[in-house]
């Protein structure tokens, strides 16, 4: 399945919260080399339960706005 993301780098606390077709993900990692992106691959594996390396960003790497692949 395909969600929409928007990331939040630099937030207070890391969490994820759904907020109606978007996923909302907020990291305490800084944008700079892939930190914040490898942050929310882990929090959402974290969320739904499935292993780091089958959760894919499909597109906006460099966006807070992503469309990341899980799978079902």
């Amino acid at each position: 399945m395909q969600i929409n993301v928007r990331a939040t780098p630099r937030a207070r606390q890391n969490r994820v919260i759904i907020d109606g077709d978007v996923v909302r993900v907020y990291t305490t990692a800084v944008a700079v080399d892939g930190a914040a992106n490898d942050a929310v691959i882990k929090l959402l594996a974290e969320y739904y339960h499935v292993p780091k390396s089958q959760i894919k960003i499909v597109r906006g790497t460099t966006s807070r706005t992503k469309i990341i692949e899980i799978p079902e």
